[in-house]
């Protein structure tokens, strides 16, 4: 019998620098082509952090979601892409600044789709001033939203 492998996740919600048009967009442009549409990601809640002017996301209540894009990558540049966006993130950082978690993001229109969010994973920093809520879910209406210092994220 034989194994029909699936197809790999090759789709990224971004919510922050990475959108396009912001300061991290060559980042993801760094791995190849890719597609953006306008998304929404149900559940979840924005933060904007400062001094470090980029924005968390981080579980939140049904009535919680925030604005951004859905990068859709082809296959063949989804694993040149990965490590680009990953090592953005501080996925491997110990311990991590992000976690890539699997989650369903809502596209203009209505449809839903399966995709890779960057979930904000250090939870002490929450607890520390500078973290502004943003309650409409869109990081580009976030104040001081400049990086604060050339290579900072």
């Amino acid at each position: 019998m034989a194994r029909v492998q699936a197809k790999p996740l090759t789709r990224v919600f971004v919510y922050g620098t990475l959108m396009p048009g912001e300061r991290n967009a060559h980042v993801a442009a760094r791995g190849g082509a890719f597609v953006a549409r306008p998304a929404h990601l149900p559940g979840f809640r924005l933060l904007h952090l400062l001094p470090e002017a980029y924005p968390a996301v981080v579980p939140g209540s049904a009535e919680d979601g925030v604005r951004g894009h859905v990068l859709t990558y082809a296959p063949e540049d989804w694993g040149a892409a990965l490590p680009f966006l990953d090592a953005l993130e501080g996925v491997g950082e110990v311990p991590p600044l992000y976690t890539r978690e699997r989650v369903t993001v809502t596209l203009e229109g209505g449809e839903t789709q399966a995709a890779w969010v960057y979930v904000y994973a250090n939870a002490p920093r929450l607890a520390c001033p500078g973290v502004v809520p943003l309650p409409d879910g869109d990081w580009r209406r976030a104040p001081d939203r400049a990086r604060p210092r050339p290579g900072d994220r």
